[in-house]
């Protein structure tokens, strides 16, 4: 049996609490400095945190491992001022015959105003094949090389052949293409440098979104068996119609449940989010839908039916509205309280209203939210106004709404979309850039902790907290700028635990 102590520390979700005893991965108790020593004195462990603060670790419940890891050895352009300066970078790291896998361009805040065509990447990469998703990761812009491996691979030459990204299936392709160039050993470094690098922020628990169109069997495969200590909850994001069809699924990708990236419709800023009104900047479109209502429900009904979580990426409001009217179908035929014992999920769920929050919340459902999109993208002069409008924008990412019709709520960064750092969700859910959607500073953690075992469904209900009989996951803070998370701050973390395992240790900081 190992026993830990830590004495001294702020323990804020245990109230007056300063000490803290683990034995064998479980929270033993929780109380003041004195009763610790006397009662657990002769723990194999016993560390002085000198004010520093205890919190429960971090759940990320919506990431993307693998191409995040990809972007410490590819080309981010998330900080990529101009289109120009993006171009420079493509030819500085460019290498004939190796595929170039680059993420984050966002034209919206580009002089240009737009992103770089196909002649353009051609001219800067030479013979080199080159993918780079945009910020949302919905849409691409691609090198010639790569899209005639994409061409190659479906059999079909001159397919996609005009200038602008690819969004949609066309993405899905030239993705595969560059998916398929990696390496075995690549990708396992990769994975983990991501799991390193939550271990580093306090996140001791990832949802990963994976699916056919997203990153692949073996990705997910390798993932899961990865022995990192970060523990990964996999989802796998693709329709079924039957329980049969659900089973044979779960049991070919190990997947906690069929949710996650199982698109219904795109994103905002590719303008592939299924909206009901057109787009303010492009009034000939209203984005695309995925999933038709029919589909919708028939993948609720076989997931509840088989006792897995079924989910949706949802984004556009008209997307909204099909997967409100999907389980409502399955609702009508299974009954609500089947489908509340199952906890599905929506990912994003960026355009909801009252009605539709309180009918989910009626079903169960949780919401699956990524508040650093608002810090990103909402306002009156973010992307999402350039979008919809200011009007339409001003709705976007309703949290309060979502909290008070009684839907849980879990917080996630999509990484590599956002960086994955939690203090700054938890900070940009309680500053929302649309007054009246802001939540409070302990319901927005609660949210990045507790909320994310409820989306996975998780059985313990203690998960997430440090209370006695808890798991003992958790994470060690510098103190000095966040006690009690006042304004919300980004302290450093010491240490990173889960159910007792030591995953991450700033050197020297806790001798």
């Amino acid at each position: 049996m190992s026993t830990s102590l830590l004495l001294g520390g702020r323990i804020p979700s245990v109230a007056g609490a300063t000490a803290l005893a683990v034995m064998d991965g479980i929270v033993a108790w929780a109380g003041d400095d004195s009763t610790g020593r006397a009662c657990f004195g002769d723990a194999d462990e016993v560390l002085e945190l000198r004010g520093a603060l205890v919190t429960p670790a971090f759940v990320d419940a919506h990431v993307h491992a693998t191409s995040t890891g990809l972007l410490a050895s590819g080309l981010d352009l998330t900080g990529c001022a101009t289109l120009a300066q993006c171009l420079d970078l493509v030819a500085q790291q460019s290498r004939p015959g190796t595929v170039l896998w680059g993420h984050g361009w966002d034209e919206t805040s580009w002089p240009e105003g737009r992103p770089p065509t196909r002649t353009e990447l051609d001219r800067a990469s030479g013979d080199t094949p080159v993918y780079l998703s945009r910020i949302d990761g919905h849409s691409a812009a691609v090198s010639s090389r790569l899209l005639d491996r994409a061409a190659a691979a479906i059999g079909a030459p001159g397919w996609a052949a005009d200038e602008g990204v690819l969004t949609w299936e066309a993405h899905h392709h030239v993705r595969r293409a560059a998916r398929e160039s990696i390496t075995v050993g690549q990708r396992r470094a990769a994975q983990e440098a991501f799991l390193t690098g939550a271990a580093a922020r306090g996140i001791a628990v990832v949802h990963e979104c994976a699916g056919p169109d997203v990153s692949g069997l073996e990705d997910l495969a390798d993932l899961l068996a990865a022995d990192h200590g970060v523990e990964v909850v996999g989802y796998w994001g693709q329709a079924v119609s039957t329980p049969a069809e659900a089973r044979e699924l779960l049991a070919a990708t190990g997947a906690h449940g069929l949710a996650g990236d199982l698109f219904c419709d795109g994103a905002i800023g590719s303008r592939t989010a299924a909206l009901r009104m057109p787009y303010a900047d492009a009034p000939s479109t209203r984005g695309t839908a995925y999933l038709d209502v029919a589909q919708i429900a028939a993948h609720v009904q076989a997931c509840t039916q088989v006792g897995v979580q079924a989910g949706f990426h949802v984004i556009g409001d008209a997307a909204t509205d099909a997967v409100m009217a999907g389980f409502e179908a399955a609702a009508a035929a299974l009954g609500a309280t089947a489908l509340r014992q199952r906890r599905h999920r929506l990912e994003h769920l960026e355009m909801v209203d009252r009605d539709q929050a309180r009918q989910l919340a009626a079903w169960g459902v949780v919401a699956s939210v990524q508040p650093a999109f608002d810090a990103a993208w909402g306002g009156t002069d973010g992307m999402y106004a350039l979008r919809l409008g200011a009007s339409r924008a001003a709705a976007m990412n309703p949290f309060a709404l979502l909290e008070k019709a009684g839907v849980v709520l879990a917080f996630g960064s999509d990484a590599p979309v956002t960086p994955g750092d939690p203090w700054d969700a938890v900070r940009a859910a309680v500053g929302h850039r649309s007054p009246g959607s802001e939540i409070g500073t302990m319901e927005a953690f609660a949210a990045h902790t507790y909320g994310g075992y409820r989306a996975a469904a998780a059985s313990d209900p203690l998960a997430g907290s440090l209370v006695p009989g808890a798991p003992a996951s958790y994470a060690i803070w510098d103190g000095t700028e966040s006690a009690d998370f006042p304004g919300v701050q980004s302290p450093s973390c010491l240490r990173t635990v889960h159910h007792g395992r030591v995953l991450f240790e700033l050197q020297d900081a806790l001798l």
